[in-house]
């Protein structure tokens, strides 16, 4: 699956900020709604996101923290929103398009309570040893594991996650016996893979980024259809032949689903040309993003395009419902 950044069309999308007939997006604060805690690279982005929409636009931009139940508490409260444009979440892959295929019960529709309203940025995940493993790149790992069925860990955060469907993958693609160990995140998988009890951990770009380049861990294969700009030498899965394994991790706005589509547009090409400018670029890149925009049309393709996909591995996959 390929998603091309569209940052090249966001200049002519800059000029439609004051949309005719739009509502006054200036008239109150409006609510950026974070589905983890603070200091996470969810809660980094919508920062930072804020930050360079408000100095544009004079908006009052608030961000409020709303944790808990992988996601749905966020996206519950902004499906219930008054739908006028000043309450949005920052919604990503491991949450609005996996909990539909994880959870038993939801109290949203994930397609009927929500609109797209831009893709913000993307990272892909990344699979990182520690310096001293014997296991350097995807081939060392590989080939100790069909010598050694089951012998070898994962660590990943959290049953059903997308690093969790991408290693399920993995194993398929190559035909080898992978044991896959889940974590609540990056500071509990650590010790263990620092300590030997696990082998491997993947994480987003974003989240590893400063432990690979730090030396802290070594990184051996990406997961996207190109090399990532903020690890230019680690080569992809795509590279090693697994089409199929280049699913990027993505995040992006959305609005209560009965936003009018007057508000939607002003508020994508508000963010649209918040996120074309080259600073912002190089922000995102440095912190393991890669900007990304486009229309809200492109938005939901590219949602439904990742629902059916991991919909797919997580159905073959016998994962069930919690």
């Amino acid at each position: 699956m390929k998603y091309p950044a569209y940052l090249a069309a966001c200049a002519a999308l800059a000029c439609a900020v004051n949309v005719a007939g739009a509502a006054d997006l200036g008239s109150s604060p409006i609510t950026l709604i974070s589905p983890f805690p603070p200091g996470g690279g969810t809660d980094t982005l919508t920062r930072m996101l804020g930050a360079a929409v408000a100095a544009d636009t004079g908006w009052n931009i608030v961000v409020e923290n709303k944790p808990g139940a992988g996601g749905n508490l966020a996206l519950d409260s902004v499906a219930r929103a008054k739908p006028d444009g000043h309450t949005l979440v920052m919604a990503q892959t491991d949450n609005v398009v996996l909990n539909p295929w994880l959870y038993k019960k939801l109290t949203y529709d994930t397609f009927k309570d929500f609109k797209p309203v831009v893709l913000v940025a993307s990272s892909p995940s990344v699979y990182v040893t520690m310096p001293k493993s014997p296991y350097h790149t995807i081939d060392d790992v590989e080939k100790f594991a069909k010598k050694n069925p089951g012998r070898l860990s994962v660590g990943v955060p959290g049953v059903g996650s997308s690093g969790d469907l991408i290693s399920q993958l993995w194993r398929k693609e190559a035909a080898i016996d992978i044991m896959t160990v889940p974590y609540r995140g990056w500071g509990q998988a650590f010790p263990d893979l620092s300590s030997g009890r696990i082998d491997i951990y993947n994480g987003s770009v974003a989240t590893l980024l400063s432990q690979i380049k730090g030396g802290a861990v070594h990184a051996i294969g990406v997961v996207a259809d190109q090399r990532s700009q903020s690890l230019p030498d680690v080569p992809t899965f795509v590279e090693k032949g697994y089409k199929k394994i280049d699913q990027t991790i993505w995040w992006g706005l959305m609005a209560p689903g009965q936003t009018p589509d007057d508000v939607v547009q002003q508020l994508n090409a508000a963010v649209n040309k918040a996120i074309a400018k080259p600073d912002f670029v190089a922000k995102l890149r440095d912190a393991g993003y890669q900007a990304l925009g486009g229309t809200s049309a492109d938005f939901a393709k590219r949602y439904k395009q990742d629902y059916d996909a991991f919909g797919a591995v997580i159905t073959e996959s016998g994962i069930e419902k919690q």
